[in-house]
């Protein structure tokens, strides 16, 4: 018989000296773009997340989602031709996918500065464009500008989107040619 008092494997917690460290705080786990594009196709795959959206004729809708580790997520409603201008997620890294419908994004293949400029000349060929059909979807990371279509003339499209950290501000661009000028700052309350 062993006795349990004396095995190496077995302590009695009296016997364990107090730490001299503190308790450790859990670390803040960043999530990385393939985990805001897994939810993004998690959520554009769940037919329950896809029904709370009211879709509007001519109006994009959208719906707010509880994002893992602490990023924010939308549900978003495309009626046919409708289109988000030319912006940026202040700061935010993100991803979407199209969960029916299809939409066309347009960006830029060069990271633009999100602070201190106005008006910036585009260098040629930095446009980007891509077709998004249904179960399709992207990442981008936080100096991404860009535009999403739906090109449709007949069909609304639904996608679903991703941010970290949380979007704390979109800034919106006039393009003209080569030319993207600041047009708008929103913030979070104006949405």
């Amino acid at each position: 018989m062993t006795d349990t008092a004396t095995s190496p494997d077995v302590r009695d917690p009296a016997d364990t000296p107090p730490s001299a460290d503190p308790p450790r705080r859990p670390e803040t786990v960043v999530p990385s773009l393939a985990d805001l594009l897994g939810f993004a196709r998690s959520a554009a795959n769940d037919p329950e997340v896809l029904a709370r959206l009211a879709l509007h004729p001519e109006d994009r809708t959208w719906i707010r989602l509880d994002g893992p580790q602490g990023t924010e997520a939308w549900v978003i409603g495309w009626p046919p031709g409708s289109e988000t201008g030319w912006h940026d997620h202040g700061g935010s890294a993100g991803a979407f996918v199209t969960a029916s419908g299809e939409l066309s994004e347009l960006s830029l293949g060069v990271p633009i500065p999100t602070d201190g400029w106005r008006s910036l000349e585009l260098a040629e060929g930095v446009d980007r464009q891509r077709s998004l059909p249904e179960g399709k979807g992207r990442s981008f990371g936080a100096h991404h500008v860009h535009q999403v279509i739906n090109p449709s003339a007949e069909q609304h499209a639904v996608s679903v989107h991703c941010y970290y950290p949380p979007l704390p501000k979109l800034r919106r661009y006039a393009r003209d040619g080569d030319t993207l000028r600041l047009a708008l700052v929103e913030i979070p309350e104006e949405w």
